[in-house]
């Protein structure tokens, strides 16, 4: 039976995609950033998880 109640992230971009690699810019797009400081919540799966884990040094997670 799955759970009703979903977890949250919420992801703020840090980092430039410039001079990054395509991969790291298209994960970017797949987390829904554009531009430095925007933020997005998003499900807490194991797909975004890896996602974050794949470019920490253009992004953190905020603690509200």
């Amino acid at each position: 039976m799955a759970e009703s109640s979903t977890k949250t992230i919420t992801v703020e971009q840090t980092g430039s995609p410039i001079r990054r690699p395509k991969d790291q810019r298209a994960t970017l797009r797949g987390l829904g950033l554009r531009r430095i400081r925007h933020r997005r919540t998003l499900k807490d799966t194991p797909e975004v998880r890896g996602m974050i884990n794949k470019i920490p040094h253009m992004v953190r997670i905020v603690e509200d």
